[in-house]
């Protein structure tokens, strides 16, 4: 009869240190130009112009970044409210700049109310920014107190460590390719951290369960070698249906929202990663240094 170990195509636990190195390639230039360069903040953190316009006629927000682009301002931030309302943020523009873009849009679209047209300074983003880091600090200790009382504390700590990876690595990825982030970014970040943490808890769950029923002399590895595969496939495909959600949203969700779903999609693809092969090699490397014997000193 073949063992626990035989059965298995591969080891996750015994060959983690793979996954660290692809984590590493992942991580580390991204974090290189994170700190070099930072990331292209957008007009939410940078401060601009906001305009809150309602038409006469129906438009669409590509008539509308059309004529924006006419201005160099094809980049702006277009929301639609109905057929006819449109809210749209700028960079920082003179006053001529801005009535010369109302009255673009006036020779495009015939008859406009301006229904709100000020400037908005980077408080509210940094502000913004304030607030989720603090979100995040208080989201990673009530998942290290969850995971803690409901699995172990080691258990919380490789969780959030995993996380961390995601929230990091999504980071990177907008600093090398200079994407802007906005206010919605926050989101995204705040979801990923949701979801991926969500999976991590399902294979833990799965562990804790073959660890009751574990045969004498089966190793540690094994168990999380054999928990890993049983949850391989809900794992995989609870992925690929999120993932193909945000693929549609991606090519079809308009430019507005293209980079916070961008944003998820590096996330979640990165998380569901991090659930499988960062996760619990890293509880299993902490279980070896608590049974690593002490150094006696003379």
């Amino acid at each position: 009869m073949l063992s626990l170990r035989e059965r298995m195509p591969f080891h996750f636990v015994k060959l983690r240190k793979i996954w660290y190195l692809i984590s590493a390639v992942l991580i580390i230039p991204g974090l290189i130009f994170f700190c070099s360069q930072g990331l292209q903040l957008g007009i939410d953190f940078t401060g601009g112009n906001l305009l809150d316009l309602r038409f006469s006629k129906a438009a669409s927000v590509e008539q509308v970044r059309e004529v924006l682009g006419t201005m160099g301002l094809a980049d702006s931030s277009i929301q639609q409210s109905g057929e006819t309302d449109f809210l749209i943020r700028t960079g920082v523009l003179s006053e001529a700049d801005n009535a010369n873009l109302v009255q673009s849009l006036k020779n495009q679209f015939g008859e406009i109310t301006v229904l709100r047209n000020e400037l908005v300074g980077p408080v509210i983003g940094r502000e913004l920014v304030y607030k989720a880091l603090w979100a995040l600090a208080v989201a990673a200790v009530l998942m290290i107190i969850y995971i803690s009382w409901r699995f172990e504390f080691k258990q919380g700590i490789a969780a959030v460590f995993a996380v961390l990876h995601n929230v990091f690595f999504v980071l990177g990825i907008f600093a090398i390719f200079r994407l802007e982030v906005d206010s919605s970014f926050i989101a995204a970040i705040l979801t990923i951290i949701g979801y991926s943490i969500n999976d991590t808890i399902v294979i833990f769950d799965r562990i804790r369960e073959n660890m009751l029923y574990k045969k004498k002399g089966e190793e540690l590895e094994d168990t999380i070698n054999a928990s890993l595969w049983q949850t391989l496939a809900r794992s995989i495909n609870t992925g690929l249906c999120v993932i193909m959600v945000l693929v549609a949203m991606l090519f079809f969700g308009g430019t507005t929202i293209h980079n916070m779903v961008l944003a998820l999609l590096i996330g979640i693809s990165c998380g569901a990663y991090t659930s499988i092969f960062i996760a619990s090699t890293l509880w299993y490397e902490l279980k070896r240094l608590e049974k690593r014997p002490k150094t006696v000193r003379a």
